[in-house]
This record gives structure tokens, sequence and C-alpha cells, in this order.
């Protein structure tokens, strides 16, 4: 499957006055559940637990995590267990994210926010030691260790014998990021769109996910396009969505996509990117997302 749209999205005008071009790799279409960067970041993990004796992993999200869908279908599929750790209490109906999960054959485990904010901490899963398998493999949220970031930078084998000057990506925990980072050219300036609100220790992620501190140079992080932070959104940015869907038949979700396509366009217009740039956006799926939207929100 070639995932590469080859025709530049073009807005003509603004895109022919600053010269520039504009390419999307839908990584969204590389799995109709496994979808995006998700399937990139779990590559590694699953390896592990199929070459070992933890035929269990387990990880975290909230109740519209693309990651924990994306972790249980894998393990179904490959036969082997899930444990999804979801922050908030359960709630009466789940969501249908979670309801996803469920079917998929995760096993499910709700702790409150408070306590799910010390995730990181030795006594959090100490407390629910009683729910948690003997022996399993630890997935930290978003797929946020040097073994995701290995797998995202697989992301660059669908981009032999193309070559772009900017590669953008939204980002969380920063760990599609990283593997860009390490797989991409030194002379390919990788661009970090943050979908978070008062984010400010991308540099240390990084140096965490990738064991060095990043190239100053060839990093560009991008704040100030969240919408109010993860998650969030305005009429403006779903006004953008549907903008774009009606002119190029590319949906965007509100959490990722469209603020990165949206933070690209901007810059576009500002200048910001030097005449015969060719510009690389990685469409990293999260399109269920949408389903928790008012219906006719948007028209896709």
């Amino acid at each position: 499957m070639n995932l590469l749209v080859k025709e530049p999205i073009e807005l003509r005008e603004l895109f022919n006055l600053n010269g520039v071009s504009l390419s999307v790799l839908r990584l969204d279409q590389v799995h109709p559940i496994v979808s995006g960067n998700k399937i990139f970041k779990l590559h590694y993990f699953v390896e592990k637990a199929l070459r070992s004796d933890h035929k269990t992993l387990v990880s975290f999200g909230g109740a519209y995590s693309n990651h924990l869908v994306a972790t249980a279908y894998a393990c179904q599929s490959m036969g082997l267990k899930s444990i999804g750790i979801v922050r908030g209490e359960l709630a009466p109906l789940l969501s249908h994210t979670l309801q996803h999960c469920k079917a998929y054959g995760m096993q499910l485990i709700f702790v409150s926010r408070a306590a799910y904010h010390q995730k990181e901490e030795d006594f959090f899963l100490a407390a629910i030691q009683d729910q948690l398998p003997t022996d399993y493999i630890l997935i930290p949220e978003g797929g946020y260790d040097p073994l995701g970031a290995q797998g995202a930078s697989l992301i660059m084998t669908h981009l032999k014998g193309q070559t772009f000057s900017h590669i953008g990506t939204a980002m969380g925990t920063a760990t599609t990021l990283a593997g860009l980072l390490l797989a991409a050219e030194k002379d390919t300036q990788i661009i970090g769109v943050s979908v978070l609100k008062g984010e400010d220790d991308t540099e240390s992620r990084l140096q965490y996910l990738i064991g060095r501190m990043p190239d100053s140079k060839q990093l560009q992080l991008l704040k100030g396009y969240h919408f109010g932070g993860y998650g969030k959104k305005n009429n403006e940015l779903l006004a953008f969505m549907n903008q774009i869907w009606l002119e190029y038949a590319l949906p965007l979700d509100f959490v990722y996509t469209g603020k990165l396509f949206y933070a690209v366009i901007e810059k576009i217009k500002e200048g910001f990117f030097p005449i015969g740039s060719k510009i690389l956006c990685l469409h990293t799926g999260g399109l269920q997302g949408n389903d928790s939207l008012t219906v006719g929100s948007l028209n896709f």
C-alpha cells in the first residue's frame, strides 16, 4: 500500500504565493483498527512479548484513548492478553473507545483521576497488584518509552525514495516526534505541534526517548495551537476541518491532526517556510475520537 498522497494538498493560491508544497502520509490507512502512529509505537512491545514468557501487555489511557484500543486489538490478533488501566471511575455507560477495548478482550481497571496522576510512582501498581497477573510487560501511556520511539522511527520506512525539507507531526507524549528524529536525515527539519496546554518539557522527554539531547537545528516546536488544551476544540477548528474535508476529502480529528494541519497552514501564511520547501504532515489516525462530537459538527 502506498500511504503517501503523491499530489500535494494545495491551497493553491496560498502555496503558490509562498513557493511551498504540502503532502500527507496517510498513516490512518495503515490498518482499520491499529491505525496511525499506534501500530508503530506498539511494534517492539508486542515483539518483546512474543519472544518472552510475559504474554500480557498492560497500559494506561483515558476513556477516549486511541492507544488503548490499538493495544487491545494488537494483543487479540497476536494471541496476547491485554489490560487497560483507565483514568476515572467506571461510568454507567462506557465510551465508544472503551466498548471497543472490551470487545477486543481487554480487561479494564478503573482508577480515580487523583490516583491516575500518580501512575509513574512505584506504589501505584502495588495498590492494584491483585488485579494484575504475576508477569506482564508494561507500556507507558501513549507508548512513551524508548521502545515506543524506536517503533515510531519505522514510520520513515514509508518514505523511501521520497525527500522532504520538513516533516510535521502532532505531539502529545513526543514519542512519535522522537521516532522521526531517530530516523530522519539530518538536513530534514522535524516539526512538532503540541496539542497540550502549558507543555514545557519536550526537550527532556526527547532526551529520555532518544538517549541524547535533540539537535536544536533540526527540531522546531510549534506551540499555541492547542485550542484550549488536550481534547479541546472550538468552532474555528471544526470549521477548518470541514474546509479541508470539502476541498480535499481528507478527514482530520480534533485532538491531533486538525491542530497539526491548522498550525502548518498558519505558518505557511506567515512565511515561516522558505521558498521551495517540501512539507510532509503525518496523519497519525485517531479519527474515532470524532465520535464524541455532536452529530452534525463535521461533514464527514
